[in-house]
């Protein structure tokens, strides 16, 4: 289990800093071209924003794992160590949950809405679609693309709260024995 929660961390790290490369990339690359061609990429200005999302969604998750995320310990700071252990496996199971429910609900937000246009995305996705041919590049430049981050997050919310519940347990069995 210890080499499945590392597998997690590593994803989620690697999800998170890589859509923060892509954003310092896209934002140098469109200010160099504003600075020295006079004019910016179209979707130099839309695409960051989108891919930051989902960079947070995947700090979010490894976060969650490594227990480092946003806690108020007035109470539980209070209580003993294995009352506390408790307390968090339980908001494992309801981070859980509501990480599925997250997940459900961004997933049928960005269906309903996955056929309108992102406006600072449509010309590339035009252009992806009239250079190679493929009809299906056209995902690009539908925003539901990029309000499917929600349903991301979600998911993996719920990966990382179950992955955290199990640890948990299994640490309690392990000092317990």
């Amino acid at each position: 289990m210890k080499s499945v929660n590392e597998f997690a961390r590593r994803f989620f790290a690697f999800g998170a800093g890589l859509s923060m490369a892509l954003v310092f990339a896209i934002i140098f690359v469109n200010s160099l071209r504003r600075y020295t061609v006079g004019q910016s990429v179209a979707w130099g200005e839309e695409l960051p924003i989108y891919l930051t999302i989902y960079g947070v969604m995947f700090g979010m998750a490894f976060a969650y794992m490594q227990d480092r995320h946003i806690r108020f310990t007035v109470v539980t700071d209070f209580l003993s160590p294995m009352v506390q252990k408790k307390l968090f496996a339980a908001v494992d199971l309801v981070s859980t949950a509501s990480g599925i429910a997250l997940a459900f609900s961004g997933y049928a937000f960005a269906t309903r809405r996955g056929h309108i246009d992102a406006s600072g995305l449509k010309s590339a996705g035009r252009w992806l679609v009239e250079t190679t041919g493929i009809e299906g590049l056209v995902w690009i430049s539908r925003i539901g693309t990029w309000q499917f981050a929600i349903a991301v997050g979600g998911a993996l919310l719920a990966v990382a709260a179950t992955l955290k519940f199990i640890e948990r347990m299994s640490s309690s069995k392990a000092v317990g024995a």
